[in-house]
Parts: C-alpha cells; structure tokens; sequence
C-alpha cells in the first residue's frame, strides 16, 4: 500500500513540475540559432537549427511545428535509452534497481556572458524519479559563428550507477538530402577526403585506439545539407570533438528522412561506472554551420582556434632543423654540434633533437628499446642534455628535443623497475605496436613519472626552446592494473590522465612550445592542442602526398597549428617545390642540408628570410582553397591578411598532361576597390624577377576575383608562390 501511494505521489508531482508554460531557449551567434523548447511533457526538444532569422518574432512561428509526441519521432534534445526512443540514444544508464532508462526533463536554464562575444547557456535536466542530473552547456561564440556543445551528468544513488551512453551532443536536420565528407587512412596517407551520400539506417564512424585515436580516422568531418559539400556555396555542417581518445560520430536518417548527428566519446568497451556525487563531463562537441559552403566554415574555425582553443594562438611559431632524416639514431655530440651549426646557417630559429638521444642500459640505438629511460646515452652525450643545449646557443640558434613520455620499451629499465605501470594483460600473450607498450596514465604515479619527464629536462635545461611530444603506440592489451574491477572506465581514466599531465605542464612551463606528434596524424584534436602550439600532420613528407593531407586537415585546422617539414622525400621534386609546399604551412626543415647543391642551399636560407617576412599573411590571415588537388593535376590555396592589404597565392602543377588547357585562378578575399601589385616570390638563385610570373603588375582586387590569374603551367612538379599587395 506504501508503495503504490509513493508512486501515485511521485505520478502527481511530475505532472505538476510537467504542467508548466513552455520554456524556448535560443542559442546564437551573428548567423546561426539554435531554438530549443519544452513541450507539455516536460521535456525539451530542438525546434530550429539554421540560419538566424532577420525578424526575432518570427521564431514564434516555429512552435506550430513542435510536437509533444510518445513514438520516438520527436526531436529531443538528449533522448535517453530504454524509453519511446526509437533510433540512436544520447544517454543510457543502469540504476541500482536495475532499471535501464530514465526520463529528463527541463528543470531550469541560465545564460551568461563570458565576454562580449562568447554567451553560456546551461540547461538542467532531472529525472523525477531517480536522482539524476543532465546538465546541457552551450558556449556560443558569436563573431566566429562557432557553438560547443558539452554535458554533466551526475547522481545521488546509493551505489554507483553505470553509463553506457554519453553524447556530448545531438542534432536534427530535415533536408532532401545529406552527404558526409570523413577523413581517413593509415600511417603516412592521413586526412584523405571521401564523400558519400547518408541514406536510411546509420553510418558510424568511430576509433577503438585508445592513445593513438586518430590514425585511421579523423575526430572531424562535413555533413552537406540539401547537396554535396561545396567549397564557396551551399549549407554545411562541419563538427569536430575535442577529445585525445576514442570518439564516434553517427549520422543516422530515420524512417522519415530527419537526420540526427550523434556525437561524443566512443562508448566501446567504456560502460563507465559513475560513483555517487561525482560528475562526469563529456568533451566539447564543436560546430559551425556556414551557408557559404566549407570555406567560409573553415575560416570561422580557424579564427576560433586562434581566438580561443589553440594555445598561444595569436603566437608566433619556430622555424627549425630537423635531424632525424639525415641522421636517425646515429649520432654523437660532435655531429649535432655540426647540425646546430646548419640551423644557424639556413637562418631558421631552432634545431631539434629527435629520437634515440637516451637509454644506457639499454642504449636507444634502434625502436627496440631503451624507451621510458630517459637518461642521456653516455657513449653518444657524455654531457648530457646542457651541453647541447649550450651548443646551440653558442651557434646562435635554439635548441628542443623529442620526448615519448607515454611509452616505454619492454626492453628497458623502467619495465623492468615498474612492470606494473604498464597496460598489460596478466595472464595473455602480449602484442608489441613498433616494440612498445602504453604506460598506464590512469594510475596518478604514472602521471607523475610523466610529468617528471619534462620537469627534470626543463629545470636541468631552462633554455630548452620546444619540446616534440610523440606518441607512436595505440592501446593494445588492454588491462589497467591500477583500476583493477573498474577496467570499464579505463579507456575514459587514460585521457583524463593524460589531461592531468599536461594541465601540470601548462601551469609550470606556461609558454613551452610543444608539438603534438604520434606517428605522424594520430592525435589531431582541439582538446590536445590546448596544450600544443602545433601537431605533425603526417610522417609522409612527399611533398606530393602533402598536398593532400594538408588539404584535408586544413579544412578544420589554421596552417600555424600544421607542421610541415622540407625533407628527402620524392627526389623528382625539386628543392623549390618542396619548400612552397611547407611553407604553406609552420615551416621546417629535416634534410641533410650539406647534401644539397650550392644554389639549393642558397635557394633555401633565402626561403626561410622570405617565409619569415611573410608569414604573418600564413599563420593569422583568412585562407581560401582555389583549386582542389582532388579535381585534377593542378592546386592553389591562398592567404589574405585581415587588413585585406596582403596575399599569398600557392600554386602547383603536380602531374599535368601535356597541351592540356589551363584555366585562370581566381582569387578569393580581396578588396574589389584596391589596387594590387603582384609578383613572384621565392625564387630559385639566378631567376631575375622579370623571368618570373608577369614580371611585376597591378590588377584591381576585382580583377583578379572575377578573371584571375594564369597561373598554371604543363611543366611537371613546378610551384608559384604570389605576393599581393595593396598599392598604396
């Protein structure tokens, strides 16, 4: 009798908390809205997201469309497992009783200003009968037109309840059409771009790697609404989350043809186990909508990254020299005093150590071993770290070096001291990725060997400039012996982990710069690069694949977080060609620079004084893709400043046919109202300016918008790099 009167007293009260005024929550930037709305039900449902409307009134007249319905047709806004829902949840749980499912419904929501361009909106969210929280955050920034999407969930159960789903963001669309755009490959073809059309049923594209997430697939992608995505037209979606693990996104049109968008943490193996109290967060899903097609998306992304998530994003980025193309891992202090001596010569800012600097016992002299002894190799720096660092300053250049404080060898003596920092099956036999394991980041004693890592190079070396952090194994045998009965939450625990670490790194060593390497592409997120000035788009530096995969990353990422180097890679590129290709990009070099011909290292030093004059055009201006790689033999992209008073135009012939008709570039960004001169800059020693493109002419800014300039040649393999500017 008590029970039944409990449950007809709990009945009542959530209709009396359902019986309430509908709520519209409008989340906006100076182009896009998003209209949320609660329906009589209590719960709260997505009525519009689009282009923002010029008359605010007009909003009212969406609610005709809302519809309070129990089918799982309903577009809402975190629909959960084991209810009326009928296609893909955005929450799951389990709860003491064993219930699976749970109602939320709106409880109250606030908006505040974080300044005066960013607005926070958070929506609470309640289950009347269990104790539950969802708390939905909207961090909307207007100018850049880009909103992030994330979720708290927490509880007051008596025991810990289990999650299985955790979404930090779900969208509808109803369109004629969808087409998804993804971004995947393998190690040295990364960020190759595919288009397929989403018909009914689901289309999944997750990672299962743990550490290395992104190697066969990118944490981002482009849904065209209504079309195929288009570079200058056409409504886009383009997502991304900022996560440094496993991700999945799904794209899933129901029997009606609405789509919805699924994204978060990828829920594989990761029914996490949530105690009572504590509140779990979901990473930022981050989105722009552009109806300018992808390019417009792009560049509002990239002047978000800059603004707000990229760290010193308004910073400047080192030149360098590289030594691990023409040395690997033979080398001694003599050699690398020779290449700092090289780096001062080329004119670039910093040489870096790559790997196989450490280890004594099990000296590093191949990826066999010797990972995880991060002492320096006597036989090879009978001095250690500080005399290379005090070479280099002697040479007049700076000096960083190549850390993989994640990893370790089992053939070293760390394994060997600590076995039990290591994810490690107990009882199989164990999978080596290039000879390694993955130090186990859940467990607080590995952070803080980690973090040791860098803090005793750094207090050993306060000079030291710039450290590349790699990260080259994915998670295999996977069994935390720290978590022990809680390995569910381990795949969660090891990202959090590492976020620790880096949160310690980010506080003392504040403006370190750091690349975010890991076998070439394998992390490419906005999370990771809080801590990152930069990330290795790829181990492959064919300046013909590069073309490719910067194309395909630049899509979400601004060219001063891209590092590209000049290397040996495709002999049948000249020296010029390669170096247009990085410049494109945070420019560096990993050659043997004393192999290359007298004029190549004039060609070169050269090349670095005019990126540097130049680059502030690359790494702060608003890029527009001309000419994809993908549509023929030939690509352009280029760079203008925001004043609109400098350009750079990168044009390349990669394979074209012979006598095949060529087709004027036209130029993107321009003020149609000035005049600007245009002439060829990075020239190969000996090529008289009058040689290169035209000479040196002034067209108007709407000339060369709407007739372009011809820039293509048949010649194979043959780059133009164009300066712009404003006759004043």
């Amino acid at each position: 009798m008590i029970k039944k009167t409990l449950s007809i007293l709990l009945f009542l009260i959530a209709v009396l908390q359902t019986a309430v005024k509908s709520e519209t929550i409008h989340v906006s930037t100076r182009e896009t809205e998003l209209v949320l709305q609660t329906a009589q039900n209590g719960r709260l449902y997505q009525l519009y997201l689009g282009a923002r409307l010029s008359k605010p009134e007009e909003y009212a007249n969406l609610t005709a469309t809302m519809k309070a319905r129990s089918d799982g047709q309903a577009w809402e806004v975190y629909p959960v497992s084991g209810t009326e829902t009928y296609f893909e949840p955005a929450f799951g749980i389990r709860h003491n009783d064993g219930n699976p499912a749970t109602v939320l419904t709106y409880v109250s929501h606030d908006q505040r200003k974080i300044s005066d361009d960013v607005t926070e909106t958070v929506i609470t969210m309640k289950d009347v009968l269990y104790p539950v929280q969802v708390k939905l955050y909207y961090r909307a920034y207007s100018r850049d037109n880009v909103i992030e999407s994330w979720t708290e969930i927490s509880h007051k159960e008596k025991r810990a309840v289990n999650i299985n789903r955790y979404a930090s963001s779900i969208l509808y669309w109803k369109r004629s059409s969808y087409f998804l755009t993804e971004f995947s490959g393998d190690w040295a073809k990364e960020a190759n771009m595919s288009t397929t059309p989403l018909s009914f049923g689901k289309k999944v594209v997750d990672t299962k790697l743990g550490a290395r997430a992104n190697m066969h697939v990118s944490p981002f992608f482009t849904v065209g609404l209504g079309d195929t995505p288009r570079e200058q037209e056409g409504q886009v979606l383009m997502g991304t989350l900022g996560w440094t693990g496993n991700f999945s996104f799904t794209f899933e049109v129901d029997n009606e043809h609405n789509l919805r968008v699924v994204s978060g943490i990828n829920p594989y193996a990761s029914d996490y186990t949530l105690e009572p109290g504590k509140v779990f967060t979901t990473p930022a899903f981050i989105f722009t909508l552009s109806n300018e097609g992808v390019g417009k998306g792009s560049r509002d992304l990239h002047r978000w990254a800059r603004s707000y998530q990229l760290k010193d994003g308004k910073g400047d980025r080192l030149t360098l020299l590289n030594n691990w193309e023409s040395t690997a891992f033979n080398f001694n202090e003599t050699s690398l005093d020779s290449l700092t001596a090289e780096a001062k010569y080329l004119g670039v800012d910093m040489f870096l150590l790559d790997d196989g600097w450490f280890g004594n016992k099990y000296p590093r002299h191949s990826d066999t071993q010797g990972l995880g002894d991060w002492a320096p190799t006597k036989d090879k720096l009978p001095n250690g770290v500080p005399a290379l660092v005090k070479a280099a300053t002697r040479n007049g250049v700076k000096f960083g070096i190549w850390i993989e404080p994640e990893m370790v060898s089992p053939k070293s003596e760390l394994f060997e001291q600590h076995p039990d920092w290591v994810v490690l099956l107990p009882n199989r036999e164990h999978y080596y990725f290039r000879n390694q394991l993955v130090l186990d980041l859940s467990n607080p004693a590995v952070q803080d060997h980690v973090f040791g890592v860098v803090d005793h190079l750094m207090t050993e070396n306060p000079q030291l400039a710039y450290l590349k952090w790699d990260c080259n194994s994915p998670l295999t045998n996977i069994y935390s012996p720290y978590l022990k009965d809680r390995q569910n939450n381990f795949y969660v625990e090891y990202v959090r982990g590492l976020y620790k670490v880096l949160d310690r790194i980010k506080v003392k060593y504040p403006d370190l710069p750091m690349m975010l390497c890991s076998g070439g592409g394998g992390r490419t997120d906005y999370e990771g690069l809080r801590y990152f000035t930069e990330f290795w788009c790829s181990d492959n530096t064919d300046p013909v694949e590069r073309l490719f995969i910067q194309w395909g990353y630049s899509q979400f990422f601004p060219s001063k977080s891209m590092a590209a180097h000049v290397t040996s890679w495709n002999h049948d590129a000249s020296i010029k060609f390669r170096v247009d290709v990085a410049m494109q990009c945070k420019l560096g070099f990993d050659i043997n620079v004393k192999e290359l011909r007298p004029e190549e290292q004039a060609f070169c030093r050269s090349a670095v004084a005019t990126y540097n004059r130049v680059k502030n055009t690359n790494f702060n201006g608003d890029q527009y893709r001309l000419v994809s790689p993908y549509e023929g033999n030939h690509t352009a992209l280029m760079y203008v400043s925001e004043s609109r008073e400098q350009a750079l135009l990168y044009a390349y012939d990669v394979y074209p046919r012979f006598g095949e008709m060529l087709l004027a570039v036209r130029c993107q960004g321009l003020d149609p109202r000035q005049k600007y001169r245009v002439k060829e800059i990075n020239l190969m020693p000996g090529v008289q300016p009058e040689e290169a493109f035209n000479g040196s002419k002034v067209y108007s800014g709407d000339y060369l918008m709407k007739v372009g300039l011809e820039v293509f040649t048949t010649k194979k393999l043959h780059s133009r790099v164009l300066e712009l500017e404003v006759v004043k």
